[in-house]
């Protein structure tokens, strides 16, 4: 299966990952046409080989209009978290969908595109408190946002389309200034993006910001999983070139495509388009563990990251009343989560498992009710919509905003879904 491996040690923004596509072949007079009938004006783009660090590869910039006519300036947006509008006319959610869709892109473009703003609205409605579709982007509502977001998509399209994975999720320390004051690292919208996706993040000793919230939404949309390279033939190799000089790291992405050789269920049954990756289960029985100490790991748990936490109850030994601790984490984390129980537990010891987890292809959309506009995640299972959940944040704005119970923006949600 043709695979895209996207190596981000030393993190992702947009213009690096476009960088890297262009360096793996993606012709860079196609991506611009095809950018064209966004019909978005007061930018132009370039391509070109550099070197960082004595790497050679890509740097893609958008170059801005300043306004006079006579020039231009490249921003290096991906690293700059400003809320004035000196980066292009700031747009919302509803802006930049309405945008994508009349637009002539191909269906599946647009709708990846749409899904990927839709994780940064999903994201900033959480910081804000308020529902997606009124949040008003600081960083990610300009041009040169908006080219990066549909220009990725785009890319991946010129690419055919290939499965997406990425190595675990390597962020940096410290502070940035953004649109909501002085922040420490991961961004607030970065770390809200990676969250809502389940995505654990390990920080380096990299003094510097690395994921970026284009970025962070690229890779929640499109990679299955995160973890080391596995059973992977390279083909070719990219380096996408950022705009920072990192002091511990080259401030690079890159990317690998090649042939994934281990076989996936569409190679299986090529009736199926299902998602495939691997976990890992961990499980330890505890006959001596209070409530709370057992509440309060669950909680610390989900917030570092595991996919779910569960504890059974369970008859042990000499007839003992007990519970089965299970924690569901990516295969790259087990480690982490067995030290984190046998510290935080009363565990002496932790099974661990790795299993095979099947998932359906998920989008989200964004539909209207009598009570107002609510967010659903479809799965879809070869083109078949067959699971439909309005997310719950949505639902809870829509409701108290029109004053009716949860329910009823929930079913109403889901009558519009099938409608």
């Amino acid at each position: 299966m043709k695979t895209l491996y996207l190596d981000i040690f030393s993190g992702i923004s947009g213009d690096m990952f476009l960088g890297a596509m262009i360096d793996l072949g993606v012709d860079f007079d196609a991506l611009e046409t095809k950018l064209k009938k966004l019909n978005l004006e007061g930018y132009t783009l370039s391509a070109n080989r550099r070197q960082k660090c004595a790497i050679d590869g890509v740097k893609f910039d958008v170059h801005l209009a300043c306004g006079d006519g006579d020039h231009s300036h490249s921003h290096s947006h991906e690293h700059s978290h400003s809320s004035d509008d000196d980066h292009g006319h700031s747009r919302n959610f509803a802006q930049i969908s309405e945008m994508i869709h009349a637009s002539a892109l191909s269906d599946w473009v647009k709708q990846k595109s749409v899904a990927v703003f839709q994780r940064v609205a999903n994201a900033e409605g959480k910081i804000h408190g308020m529902p997606p579709f009124e949040v008003h982007f600081h960083e990610v509502g300009a041009v040169d946002s908006i080219i990066d977001i549909v220009g990725g998509c785009i890319a991946i399209e010129l690419l055919g389309k290939p499965r997406v994975r990425s190595g675990p999720v390597i962020e940096g320390t410290g502070f940035i200034m953004c649109a909501h004051g002085r922040f420490p690292i991961p961004a607030p919208a970065t770390l809200n993006i990676l969250a809502e996706r389940g995505v654990a993040i390990t920080q380096c000793d990299e003094p510097n910001e690395l994921i970026t919230p284009t970025g962070a939404a690229l890779i929640a949309e499109f990679a299955e999983d995160f973890g080391p390279i596995q059973k992977l033939t390279p083909e070719k190799i990219g380096f996408g070139l950022g705009t920072r000089d990192c002091e511990t790291r080259p401030n690079v992405l890159r990317a690998v495509l090649g042939q994934s050789l281990n076989p996936q269920p569409s190679t299986l049954n090529p009736k199926n388009d299902w998602q495939s990756d691997t976990i890992a289960i961990l499980e330890t029985n505890l006959d001596d563990i209070s409530s709370e100490v057992l509440g309060d790991f669950v909680e610390r748990a989900l917030k570092a990251g595991a996919l779910d936490v569960v504890h059974t109850p369970i008859q042990m030994k000499k007839n003992r009343p007990g519970v089965q601790l299970s924690v569901l984490c990516a295969e790259a984390d087990a480690d982490t989560f067995c030290e984190m129980i046998l510290r935080e537990t009363t565990a002496f010891g932790v099974r661990r498992t790795l299993t095979e987890r099947r998932k359906l292809q998920r989008e989200t959309i964004t539909v209207k009710t009598p009570h107002g506009e609510v967010t659903v995640k479809l799965g879809k299972l070869n083109g078949e919509t067959v699971q439909a959940a309005p997310e719950y944040e949505s639902c809870r704005a829509i409701a108290a905003l029109a004053d009716v119970p949860l329910k009823v923006v929930y079913d109403a949600a889901l009558t519009a879904t099938r409608s």
